[in-house]
């Protein structure tokens, strides 16, 4: 231990960051261990420096205005659903299909995140925005691979890659034990972390998270690449045929996980990297949109357009020019994901009330304003290094709805996500036949179909063809209990 001790505190002081140890003569043995592994694992002096200085350089420099280079994402790149025949929906439907049949599909789901504005520590994706399912996050999404699983046919398997936390990295692998994987196979799901930074003062300080524990954040979702490769997953990937992965965050409640449309199209254009993107249609909606700067395709942040860029809209259909709204919605074949895996992914800085241990008093503080930074790295700036990139825009109502907030904020929170999850619901029944689907007085028009009966709404013209419905409503697959 005195050797360890010794070898930690000369590196700390070389750095000043020697009052991580302001409490080591109080600290039991257990305790010590405790801070040694916490500054072993965590805790890279130089590195941190230099990515510190490389943050606040980014941070503080004057950036380029990117108002004049943008140009919108050019159309034999883009397709629309909404724009596109059944036909042809129908079609790139069936290529993805076919993949997914032949077992290259994989998923990466994006996991590291605790329901913290939710007033929950636990994973976010265990979280119930009660439904009458009483379904998680992680469920509704472990039964859509099973759903679609079955429409492909085959043998093939859609490889499920979960990117946790420290944080969630536990409790979600213990989650899904006590619930059976929720149907699929322990070996089709694989769990792997992604790095965690130490949270600094605004001097580059490194904060106690405890007198034991540094105080410490993900670094974001762009760690997943260096994780990816770290973890061991880009050599699974080739063991096990995957050529093509879905990478999107937990949080969206109607996502259409491993897209058949999604994942077809990007094929069929032969793409490296592909995004699903919404239609922005308020110039002030809080979303980046995917653009071409200098015949490169990244994300600009809505804080970065312009009121007058955002407000630019076409001669043609009067939609926005840049309305290609960014909605953590990736595709990347693992042969890209290799090939960047040891690219240097830029770092942002995020202002943040930070918990911490005050060396000067052994106080633990809660601050009331942003005391110091989170340094993250985002999923999307990789695009300019696609050497083929294409974009699918869904529609809204069909394919995002963000879990975020409570319901004291009114927008992204639990009830929203019901909300709309009943709307889609709904519609899927009338289009399947349904006479009609009535609100009763004391339920509103509560409507939830299984994913293991339906992935898209297709298959329900059987229960629904010429019936009438009276909300509440909860069909359920074959092998649930069925109520209605």
């Amino acid at each position: 231990m005195s050797e360890r001790y010794a070898t930690i505190a000369e590196q700390l002081t070389r750095w000043h960051q020697d009052h991580l140890l302001a409490f080591w003569d109080e600290l039991k043995e257990e305790q010590r261990t405790r801070l040694l592994d916490s500054l072993s694992d965590s805790v890279d002096c130089g590195a941190l420096d230099e990515a510190f200085r490389f943050a606040m350089a980014t941070a503080t420099s004057t950036k380029e205005d990117l108002n004049e280079l943008l140009k919108p994402l050019a159309r034999e790149r883009y397709l629309s659903v909404a724009a596109a025949t059944e036909a042809e929906l129908e079609d790139l439907r069936q290529a993805g299909l076919e993949q997914i049949r032949a077992g290259r599909v994989g998923v990466i789901l994006l996991a590291g995140g605790q329901g913290t504005r939710l007033g929950s520590t636990a994973p976010k994706g265990t979280y119930n925005v009660q439904l009458p399912s009483g379904k998680s996050l992680f469920q509704l999404q472990a039964e859509r691979i099973r759903k679609l699983q079955q429409l492909a046919g085959g043998d093939g398997r859609i490889h499920w890659y979960i990117m946790t936390s420290e944080h969630t990295h536990t409790e979600t692998l213990d989650y899904f034990r006590v619930n059976d994987y929720f149907g699929l196979p322990a070996d089709q799901v694989r769990m792997f972390r992604q790095r965690s930074v130490p949270c600094v003062d605004f001097e580059g300080r490194i904060l106690l998270d405890e007198k034991c524990k540094v105080a410490t954040a993900p670094d974001g979702n762009g760690g997943i690449y260096r994780a990816l490769k770290d973890e061991g997953i880009l050599d699974e990937l080739e063991r096990a045929g995957v050529q093509y992965l879905h990478a999107h965050s937990v949080d969206n409640i109607l996502i259409k996980v491993a897209d058949p449309v999604f994942i077809g199209y990007c094929v069929r254009k032969e793409a490296d990297c592909g995004v699903k993107v919404i239609e922005k249609v308020q110039p002030d909606e809080a979303v980046g949109v995917v653009c071409e700067v200098k015949g490169k395709y990244q994300v600009v942040e809505y804080s970065e357009l312009s009121s007058e860029t955002a407000n630019r809209r076409n001669a043609t259909d009067g939609k926005l020019t840049f309305n290609a709204g960014n909605i953590c919605n990736h595709f990347f074949t693992a042969s890209f994901l290799r090939r960047i895996a040891d690219t240097q992914m830029p770092l942002h800085v995020a202002k943040k009330k930070i918990p911490y241990v005050d060396t000067a008093t052994g106080e633990r503080v809660k601050p009331t304003a942003p005391n110091g930074i989170k340094m993250e790295k985002f999923i999307f700036d990789v695009f300019p290094l696609a050497e083929r990139f294409v974009a699918l825009e869904g529609r809204r109502e069909e394919e995002f709805s963000a879990l975020k907030n409570a319901d004291s904020a009114g927008i992204d929170c639990p009830s929203s996500v019901r909300g709309d999850i009943y709307r889609l619901h709904r519609k899927w029944l009338i289009k399947a036949g349904a006479v009609e689907v009535l609100d009763a007085a004391d339920a509103s028009f509560d409507c939830e179909i299984s994913p293991l009966l339906s992935y898209a709404g297709e298959g329900l013209e059987m229960a629904a063809s010429g019936q009438s419905f009276r909300c509440p409503v909860h069909l359920t697959g074959a092998d649930e209990r069925q109520a209605l």
